[in-house]
């Protein structure tokens, strides 16, 4: 599986130099971030988690925890009984990826790309969804200003392989400035009836792709 462009080693340079400098500007914000998490919700402060990236090679995706442990006997075992009020205000404002900086400066991640998802789901893909591995999972992608959780995840795969095959430094500038955009509107941050996105369990028939995006 391959699908480089020229502009690519380009966007590489654009994301080792962005991350390095967001690393150093949050820096302040990070410090108060593991104070609060420590504090409110325990240890560790980092949520670490297996991630599926480029040809579906996977690696360590590292972001603040927001949740507290599954705890039966106090109540919490769904996503919604552990996520917190702070883990709320971190996911709305997408304070808890600021320790994916590290990924994009390593080479796992992109700034612009797909999400990285779950590895089990790696083998419930359609061919066609499959090919949203033809590239790095970004910090942010097209999926996420078109409606970001609020989408189905047919339609987020769409948009995805869309990014794939019309990628350019230009759409990536476009949906970096959308994405900004997004976080202060904090729109899409949830599917319906659920705290983030239900789980992916397969497409049952197959669907158009979108066109334009």
């Amino acid at each position: 599986m391959k699908s480089a462009r020229p502009h690519d080693t380009v966007q590489r340079t654009i994301d080792i130099i962005v991350a390095a400098v967001m690393l150093i500007v949050t820096a302040p914000v990070m410090l108060a971030v593991v104070i609060l998490v420590a504090w409110r919700l325990g240890r560790p402060v980092f949520f670490r988690q297996q991630r599926p990236g480029l040809n579906g090679r996977v690696f360590t995706m590292v972001k603040f925890r927001t949740m507290l442990d599954v705890d039966p006997e106090r109540g919490l075992i769904t996503d919604a009984d552990r996520l917190t009020r702070l883990g709320r205000i971190m996911r709305s404002t997408s304070v808890d990826e600021l320790p994916t900086f590290i990924n994009v400066l390593k080479g796992d991640m992109s700034l612009v790309g797909p999400r990285p998802l779950l590895v089990r789901y790696l083998d419930r893909y359609t061919p066609t969804q499959a090919r949203r591995h033809l590239v790095r999972p970004g910090l942010t992608g097209l999926a996420q200003v078109r409606g970001r959780n609020a989408l189905s995840w047919e339609d987020k795969f769409d948009l995805d392989v869309w990014y794939v095959d019309h990628r350019s430094l230009s759409l990536n500038a476009r949906i970096f400035a959308e994405t900004v955009l997004t976080v202060v509107r904090r729109d899409g941050i949830a599917a319906e009836g659920n705290v983030t996105m239900p789980e992916f369990l397969g497409t049952a028939t197959s669907r158009p792709t979108i066109s334009n995006a």
